[in-house]
Order: C-alpha cells, then sequence, then structure tokens
C-alpha cells in the first residue's frame, strides 16, 4: 500500500479507465488535482477552452468520434454549472461523458460559502447518474461506477462531485481490479421473436426501416443494411441516425420528419410495416402523432425501455441487443427486392432545382462534400445550416456526423468540432455554423487556435437567426422580430485576431476557387455569404402529419 492523496487516486483511477485526453478547467476547488496533473502531463492531456461550456462541448465531440467516454474536469459553483447545457446535449443524445466537479470543502457543504451549489441537485434530470463523494476511500469506487453507468445500456453523461478537501487528503491506496462483469447490455431476441418479426416483413408489401443514433451506438450499421438490402426494405434516419446507410444507396432516402424530403415521409405515411431500430419518436419525426405511420404496424428495437410505447403506440417491441437481434432477423428474412414500392416511392419525389451558379446552401454543402468525399468528420451547430447538411451530405457508414440533435444546443458547433479534431486527429474535420451560433461561442476560437487544430470553419453567414427567422416568414406573417442580425461584424478580422486564417467567398466561383487551393494543414474560417430568404425545404409545420410537408416559401 502507498500513501496517496485524493487527486492522486482520482487520477490512478482515471488511468485505470484508459483516459490520457481531458478536456479542463481550473478553479479554486480543483486547484489540488491540477497540482497533481502537473505531474502527470506524460500520461495525460489537458485541453482548457475559453469557457467550461466548451469543455463538456469538447468532451462530447471527442466521446461521439472516438466512441470513448469524454472527460470533462471544471471547478465548483459557476465552474460547475457552465457545463450544464453540454452536459444536458450530450444527456439528450446519449452520448458518454463523466463530469468532475470540483465543490467546496466538506465543512462549508450547506453555508451558501464562496463557489458552492449543489450542482448533483441542479444535474439530477440530465444525467444518469451522479454523486456527490465526501471521503477519498470513496474515490475508486464512484470512478468505476461512472464509467459503468456512462457506458451502459444507453449511455449517457455521468456527475461526481468531490469537495476540495477530500483531494488533499491522504490515504493508504492500492487500487483494485476492475470486477469482471456479465454484459449490462439486454439480451439478443429470441429465435422465436426473430421469426416472428420476420415473418412480419416477408407478409410486408411496403415496409420501412427507421434507423437511429442507437443502430451507430450498437455498431449495428452493417448488419442494419444488411437486412435492408436482402429484405428490399428503404431505410430512413433520425437526425442521429444519418451515416447509418450510403447516402449513395437506392434503399436510402435520408432524412425523415420536419426536414425529411417528400419521398422519405410520403413513404412512411404510406407504408404498412414501420420497424424502429434504436430510434426514439421525437415530435420532430413523428409530426400529428395520430397520423404517423397510420396504415403501418410498428415494431420498435431499443436498448431502452422507457422509449417503448412512450410517444408511439408499437405492434411488436423488444428491449434487447439490436445488433446481434438484427442478425438473427436477417437469417429468419426472405429475399425480397420489393421494386414495386421502390418505385412507388421514387414517384414522390421532388427536387428543388438550383443551377450550379447559385450560391446557395446546397450547392456550398455539395461542393465541400465532393472536396472531402466520405473521409470528413462533419460537425454542426443548431439551425439552418444544420438541416442543410444533414439533407444534402452524402453520408456513408465511414462519416462521424457530430451534431446536437435532442437539445438543439446553439454554439455546441465550436467546442464539438475541437473535441473531434483531438478525437480524429488524422481526418479532415468540418464544422459548418451559422452566425448566430457563431456568435455564442466562437471565445473558442481560442481553443482552436491554442492547439493548432486544422479545421475546417464553414461559417454561413446570413446576418439572420435563421432558422427562426424563417418561422417568422413562414407562421408569423413576416413580422420579424429579433432575428435579423443587422449589427455588421466583421469575422475575417476576428478570426484573424486570433491568429486562424479567413477568407470571405459569395458565389460559387469564389468557393471552388477557395476549395481548388485548400490544404487543411490549419485552422481556416471560410465566410459564406448566403442570402438570409434562403429556407430550408421541405418543412412540416409543428404538430402536423408528415404528408403536409411545405416545398416552396414566399
Amino acid at each position: 500500500m502507498g500513501k496517496k492523496s485524493g487527486s492522486q487516486i482520482l487520477l490512478e483511477c482515471l488511468k485505470g479507465q484508459n483516459v490520457d485526453t481531458i478536456f479542463g478547467y481550473p478553479g479554486g476547488a480543483v486547484i489540488p488535482l491540477f497540482d497533481a496533473l502537473y505531474d502527470e502531463t506524460n500520461h495525460f492531456k489537458v485541453y482548457r477552452p475559453a469557457h467550461e461550456q466548451g469543455a463538456a462541448h469538447g468532451a462530447d465531440g471527442y466521446a461521439r468520434v472516438t466512441g470513448k467516454t469524454g472527460v470533462c474536469i471544471v471547478t465548483s459553483g459557476p465552474g460547475a454549472t457552465n457545463t450544464v447545457t453540454g452536459i444536458a446535449t450530450a444527456y439528450m443524445d446519449s452520448i458518454p461523458m463523466v463530469v468532475i466537479t470540483g465543490q467546496v470543502a466538506n465543512s462549508l457543504l450547506g453555508r451558501d460559502s464562496f463557489q458552492e451549489i449543489d450542482i448533483t441537485g441542479v444535474t439530477m434530470p440530465i444525467t444518469k447518474h451522479n454523486i456527490l463523494i465526501k471521503t477519498a476511500e470513496e474515490i475508486e469506487e464512484a470512478v468505476k461506477k461512472a464509467f459503468a453507468i456512462a457506458n451502459s445500456d444507453r449511455p449517457g453523461p455521468v456527475l461526481i462531485d468531490i469537495p476540495k478537501d477530500v483531494f488533499t487528503t491522504v490515504i493508504d491506496f492500492e487500487p483494485t481490479d476492475i470486477e469482471e462483469k456479465d454484459s449490462v447490455f439486454a439480451d439478443t431476441i429470441s429465435t422465436e421473436d426473430a421469426e416472428k418479426i420476420a415473418d412480419l416483413i416477408n407478409s410486408s408489401s411496403k415496409p420501412i426501416i427507421y434507423a437511429g443514433g442507437g443502430v451507430k451506438t450498437a455498431n449495428a450499421s452493417s448488419e442494419m443494411v444488411e437486412l435492408a438490402k436482402k429484405a428490399g426494405i428503404p431505410v430512413v434516419n433520425s437526425l442521429m441516425g444519418l451515416s447509418t446507410i450510403d447516402r449513395t444507396e437506392p434503399l436510402s432516402l435520408g432524412l425523415v420528419g420536419m426536414h425529411g424530403f417528400k419521398e422519405a415521409n410520403i413513404a412512411v405515411t404510406k407504408c404498412d410495416l414501420f420497424i424502429a431500430i434504436g430510434a426514439r419518436f421525437s415530435d420532430r419525426v413523428i409530426g400529428d402523432p395520430k397520423k404517423f405511420a397510420r396504415k403501418a404496424k410498428i415494431i420498435h428495437l431499443d436498448i431502452d425501455e422507457t422509449e417503448i410505447d412512450k410517444n408511439v403506440e408499437t405492434h411488436l417491441s423488444y428491449i434487447c441487443d439490436v445488433k446481434n437481434s438484427l442478425k438473427m432477423i436477417v437469417d429468419s428474412v426472405e429475399q425480397n427486392n420489393r421494386e414495386d414500392w421502390l418505385k412507388e416511392i421514387q414517384q414522390t419525389e421532388v427536387k428543388i432545382h438550383y443551377t450550379s451558379k447559385d450560391f446557395v446552401a446546397k450547392n456550398i454543402i455539395e461542393a465541400i462534400n465532393e472536396k472531402f468525399n466520405e473521409q470528413a468528420v462533419v460537425v454542426t451547430d443548431v439551425g439552418q445550416h444544420q438541416m442543410w447538411t444533414a439533407q444534402y451530405w452524402k453520408f456513408n457508414q465511414d462519416t462521424k456526423f457530430v451534431t446536437s440533435g435532442g437539445l438543439g444546443t446553439m454554439g455546441f458547433g465550436i467546442g464539438a468540432s475541437a473535441g473531434a479534431k483531438i478525437g480524429a486527429p488524422e481526418k479532415p474535420v468540418i464544422l459548418f455554423v451559422g452566425d448566430g451560433g457563431f456568435r455564442m461561442t466562437c471565445n473558442e476560437l481560442l481553443t482552436i487556435a491554442k492547439f493548432k487544430l486544422p479545421i475546417l470553419i464553414v461559417l454561413m453567414n446570413n446576418n439572420a437567426l435563421g432558422m427562426v427567422r424563417q418561422w417568422q416568414k413562414m407562421f408569423s406573417k413576416k413580422r420579424y422580430m429579433e432575428t435579423d442580425n443587422t449589427d455588421v461584424v466583421d469575422y475575417i478580422k476576428l478570426a484573424d485576431a486570433y491568429g486562424i486564417e479567413g477568407r470571405q467567398v459569395n458565389d460559387m466561383l469564389g468557393l471552388n476557387d477557395f476549395l481548388s487551393h485548400l490544404n487543411l494543414t490549419k485552422p481556416v474560417l471560410l465566410e459564406c455569404r448566403i442570402s438570409k430568404d434562403d429556407n430550408v425545404l421541405p418543412i412540416v409545420p409543428a404538430g402536423q402529419s408528415l404528408e403536409a410537408l411545405i416545398l416552396e416559401a414566399d
């Protein structure tokens, strides 16, 4: 046994979880922990952002591209509360994260002490688990439990709150072996259940697969695509489910729901069997739940029993290991090309036409996509640019797509792109961000510049809070209130202030010239000046049925 402080014990426990990357910001309550990190720089790489929210988004982006658990360390009080938006973002999108917050000393708890906040109480609804530990002896068990919970079943964030005096307490410590436990995942469906699902598929004439983010989490994309191809089943995706199937695959219909293409939404409306895999039935996907896939029997395969029958009633549902369950269904289902069903879907397709010279989001995204092909990690902030990217990027199973789906967090993109690049240094990282979200967290350009992260930041600047303005245009009689960004910001000068190269383009000729000379070896800001009247279409008005989509906006 050796004598170690609570800080040293915590770092030993993080090593035991194979953690070598930390997104952190020092402060009073975690000074002892950062002091211990001073002696561990050969093992841990610490990335300090400009703001604690950036640390949380960085850990989130890192987790999404690596499949590892993102780790974030901040101080007490405002340091802890500044991570709340990032924690909620990870919670809604089922991203494994462990957030370690410093806390005031045990003797000061409950006294409204300087920088004291009940962060476990604050984050209880947005974490899978959280805990305030009060002794150094509790650290090892708390860390092991935190990582196990963050990665089990449906992943998510866990928070550990540690008082400052626990970091400085010295005890005898000898790490214990991590106990080998049975799989925490649900069982594979039975052979009988697989045959039951296969029988429904075989007897169906118009089936649809709805693939969500859980397919990626379960590493089940190949099995899902194999089922689709063998049985001739078209696939629609939630926002989080994009990249589970190659968008150039004829069976891929892309995004479904509020901004889904007509053929995807109409296919769901007409289908007689709807197979949801690793997906929740979000309001942005289903529209009016009473009119959603009303001709279909609905099968739901998921890891989280709380999602079953929550928003849509199912015909069959299974809490299961999706990957192995899909393998069994593939083995049981009959070969079928369903040519008539695919032709019927194709006939509903509507092309939104632009000339190749039009400087619009579709052409911008497709040009950048062509430059980087399937190799890029694609990150978005939230707003119109996010939906355009979801619609027009040619995702495939090698694409890492990092976006805030459930919470819709403006300001997510810059911090998340930094984390993504740190997690995938060998891949080009492309960030699409609107001027609204960019303004919220552009201070994180400092992080990108400081660590020399070669990220292409594509600023889609329409001088507006574009998505909200579009809703005001379409549904509020063009009563534009606080959505036009009339104040002038020189974003190229701003980038230059951080030592980041900037380029503004206003037409496709300029964009193509920029891309032809681009060698992404350093951070670059590309400002694309687009019209504030370039709308995200189609759009289904909130709460309406999926076939009530609008294809044009005045």
